[in-house]
């Protein structure tokens, strides 16, 4: 088991998300969070990637308090929010460069290689207001070419792709998930992959309980 929540509860604007939510992650599974608009997908994920702490309950790493190994945890997740997470001012190969001086897991050393994999040979000198919004969230979908992390977490991974770009993506989730790696996401995508690695888990279900 690599991540385990327990007895998470949360309340945004007077609203319970969560009330007793539990659930582990386990090596070499999809784990994906699916629910109605509202339903407090992003909110879940806000939480596990320590972007937030308005919530009660417990979460372990590796059977460890995350309190008490945050560091570590944080050099071993890689997430990848709703937005694109690349500055405008910069191109595509600057954004990479920026990212992977804030975070360890990354290979600065196969950069150019990323872009080529995403699609974005011949734009790493382009400046990424120039670019569209798909390219853009390519450059940032190109830190899972980089990441040594065993755990991402990924929100709306395929918002701005064209069918080939989805289907790059799941290819790439498919190979990390085959190697013991662990994806949190969510998607309202119907996922082109082993079913057997994926477990849905429904907040909608979660809220009536």
């Amino acid at each position: 088991m690599l991540l385990a929540v327990k007895n998470l509860f949360c309340e945004r604007d007077e609203r319970i998300l969560f009330q007793g939510f539990s659930m582990q992650v386990n090596a070499g599974e999809v784990v994906q969070i699916i629910g109605q608009n509202g339903s407090g997908k992003t909110t879940l994920l806000r939480i596990l990637c320590g972007l937030s702490d308005a919530y009660e309950g417990e979460i372990f790493w590796q059977n460890e308090l995350l309190d008490e190994v945050r560091s570590h945890y944080y050099q071993s997740m890689l997430y990848v929010g709703h937005l694109s997470g690349v500055k405008g001012s910069l191109t595509a190969e600057e954004n990479l460069q920026w990212m992977t001086q804030l975070d360890s897991s990354l290979d600065k050393c196969s950069i150019k290689k990323a872009l080529k994999l995403v699609g974005l040979y011949g734009f790493e000198d382009v400046p990424c207001h120039s670019l569209s919004a798909g390219q853009q969230r390519r450059v940032g979908l190109a830190r899972l070419y980089l990441s040594s992390a065993p755990l991402w977490i990924l929100d709306e991974p395929f918002t701005a792709l064209d069918k080939k770009g989805v289907s790059e993506k799941e290819a790439l989730i498919a190979e990390h998930v085959s190697r013991g790696g662990s994806v949190i996401l969510t998607t309202h995508h119907d996922l082109s992959i082993p079913k057997q690695t994926i477990r849905p888990i429904n907040l909608d279900e979660m809220a009536r309980t």
